[in-house]
């Protein structure tokens, strides 16, 4: 294999404990310079298939490339990959200098040019002048940096990050997210990245790899993912969405009919759905209207009536739990800034959306899946 704009490709890629499948038959290809994410459960083989790119696990079947070059045989201390952990694995007393230095000193970089390198690192991932400051001195994000610094000062072809924001508190995750981002825009270096969390997947990322039980559901843009899922479980992980469960009366080519109790919903087919059959429909919080009894329709839209059940203030926004009949509730998120009249707990009011906005899929791919999935 040998393409110039491809930096990793896996092909087949299987690993077998024994009688489990951890990976099974995966195959992906990342662009050069790109970020790209691993998002799936925990224990769905993300972390497996990270090992196996760098060398600290080999695969039962399959090959992985790197630069062009099958490195299936090729020890991992020998790959052009470098691999950022949790827990970031710095040493702590030794300065920041010593750290980002490390793998130039095994590698008998010389004394200047060494000093010139990490310099140069550590100005890119904006910290220019810590170099002798010690690690217990360091903020949790300036911590992140430096540990990927000292990997990117080696010149991977490309840079592995293991859930790297999980042990940061949650303001700080959610700074860090859009930093590393930059950083990696800055330093072009291709990055790929393992999360159980969509929200850092699908603000960093320029492809992600939804998996499930060691196979990968969906590969896209997020965009692509968030608008267009291919599979009931992608549907559920990526992104929030109100979930309803029903069973088909009528379709045709495109478009299904579903009953949810005595509502009739009409719903965008994902699959080839047999009537009376169980299907679960998908409707993005943001994609509900909530109106007064008295509000004209939408032209399309699907209209319910509905009682208020909660209404929860977020600042930016504020989210409405209705209840259109028993054991059947939507969310609703409406924008502070959209001049939609406010509601009540108790207040009668009425629910419309495009059926174009809704996805019917299947029950039986969900099969055991827990329905809470993606909704952390």
């Amino acid at each position: 294999m040998a393409n110039n704009e491809i930096d990793v490709q896996v092909e087949g890629l299987t690993k077998m404990f024994g009688d489990f499948a951890a990976v099974e038959d995966v195959s992906f290809s990342v662009k050069r310079g790109s970020f790209f994410s691993l998002l799936g459960p925990s224990g769905c083989g993300k972390t497996t298939i990270l090992r196996m790119i760098s060398g600290f696990e080999a695969p039962t079947r399959g090959h992985v490339y790197i630069g062009g070059e099958r490195v299936n045989e090729v020890p991992a201390n020998r790959r052009r990959t470098n691999l950022v952990f949790q827990n970031l694995a710095l040493f702590p007393l030794k300065s920041v200098y010593e750290n980002v230095a490390f793998g130039l000193r095994r590698r008998k970089v010389p004394r200047g040019q060494m000093r010139e390198r990490v310099q140069h690192m550590l100005e890119r991932v904006g910290l220019p002048g810590f170099e002798n400051k010690a690690i217990h001195q360091l903020s949790g994000g300036q911590k992140q940096r430096v540990a990927i610094a000292r990997c990117l000062v080696l010149e991977p072809t490309v840079l592995l990050l293991d859930e790297p924001l999980g042990a940061l508190d949650l303001k700080l995750r959610e700074h860090m997210k859009l930093e590393l981002k930059q950083l990696q825009h800055r330093v072009g270096t291709t990055f790929i990245y393992i999360t159980h969390d969509q929200g850092e997947a699908m603000t960093m990322s320029d492809q992600v790899a939804v998996m499930l039980r060691g196979r990968i559901e969906q590969i896209g843009a997020p965009d692509e993912l968030y608008n267009g899922p291919a599979t009931s479980f992608v549907a559920a992980f990526v992104g929030d969405s109100n979930r309803l469960r029903g069973q088909v009366v009528s379709r045709n080519e495109r478009e299904a009919h579903v009953k949810v109790g005595p509502l009739e919903i009409k719903a965008v087919s994902k699959q080839d759905l047999e009537e009376g059959s169980d299907a679960l429909l998908f409707v993005r919080p943001q994609n509900v209207l909530i109106m007064s009894q008295a509000d004209s329709i939408p032209e399309g839209y699907q209209t319910f009536p509905g009682v208020v059940k909660e209404c929860i203030f977020e600042g930016a926004t504020t989210h409405y739990i209705v209840e259109l009949v028993e054991e059947c509730r939507m969310e609703v998120v409406v924008p502070q800034a959209s001049h939609i009249a406010s509601f009540s707990v108790g207040e009668r009011i009425q629910l419309a959306w495009n059926p174009d906005d809704t996805l019917c899929f299947s029950t039986e791919q969900m099969g055991d899946i827990d329905m809470s999935v993606g909704q952390e």
